[in-house]
């Protein structure tokens, strides 16, 4: 994780209404232990933003047009993404039910209260501090003798032979991997980011965030990103950068002596 003041959590807030993300913004302000990561105005954003932020916490509004704080959690189970703690809030008691079902960890009635509000910053901050103390599971060892040295993308109805060297990076998307490498950029044959990174060079190829996969030979700068992480520019045609996840950001600093 990266190195963040004792007791900070990061979050996200996602809201329809304007006034009521504002107003939920001024009032966290009171709160330093709460860092705001960014802010979302539907549900569409809030995957987008837990999936390449991976807050601490989400504040969720219950209520919103197209897909529903409820339908946020779901299709994050669905893609398999690690959940964060939520924090949902809405103007009807009616969903109090359905957000425990969820195993929310905590529901907020607006127009929100602060000495409310308070309660559930400290009750956020509680179950990340536990979160941190459970052992993480140790990585599976590195297969030897396994990595590839080519490697197939298809590209406009064409299958081309890459150089695994060549791999600029790799990301994967509603289950689809983007193969980028020099002079080529198309689909991978494998099927998980965990398949294509046990047939390279675990030397070469890092596992930055959930999502992506870098060649660390073809990283071109590293950019401070808010308040303690970073993203990677990579040297491909589109300068592609690429967020790190606050796992990897230890690592990040190790590497490059930040």
């Amino acid at each position: 994780m990266p190195n963040r003041a004792t007791g900070t959590i990061s979050a996200v807030l996602v809201d329809d209404e304007q006034l009521a993300s504002e107003e939920l913004s001024y009032l966290l302000k009171e709160f330093p232990e709460v860092e705001i990561l960014a802010t979302g105005r539907n549900g569409l954003e809030a995957i987008k933003l837990i999936e390449t932020l991976e807050p601490d916490v989400v504040f969720l509004d219950v209520q919103m047009p197209g897909l529903d704080g409820f339908g946020v959690i779901q299709k994050l189970k669905e893609k398999n993404i690690p959940l964060p703690h939520f924090i949902l809030a809405t103007a009807y008691d009616q969903y109090a039910l359905e957000a425990f079902r969820w195993e929310a960890l905590d529901y907020l009635l607006k127009p929100i209260e602060k000495d409310r509000l308070a309660l559930a910053v400290e009750r956020a901050c509680k179950a990340v501090a536990e979160k941190a103390r459970t052992p993480q599971p140790e990585a599976a060892p590195e297969k030897i003798g396994s990595q590839r040295t080519k490697l197939l993308v298809r590209s406009n109805n064409r299958h081309f032979i890459v150089d695994a060297q060549d791999l600029i990076y790799a990301t994967i998307d509603d289950g689809l991997i983007t193969v980028v490498a020099s002079g080529v950029e198309g689909e991978s044959n494998y099927r998980t980011i965990e398949e294509l990174q046990s047939n390279l060079d675990p030397q070469t190829f890092w596992r930055v965030h959930r999502s992506f996969l870098v060649n660390i030979h073809r990283i071109k700068e590293v950019i401070p990103w808010f308040k303690s992480s970073f993203q990677l520019r990579m040297d491909d045609k589109k300068q592609t950068e690429i967020p790190v996840s606050r796992v990897q950001t230890k690592r990040l600093r190790a590497l490059l002596k930040l």
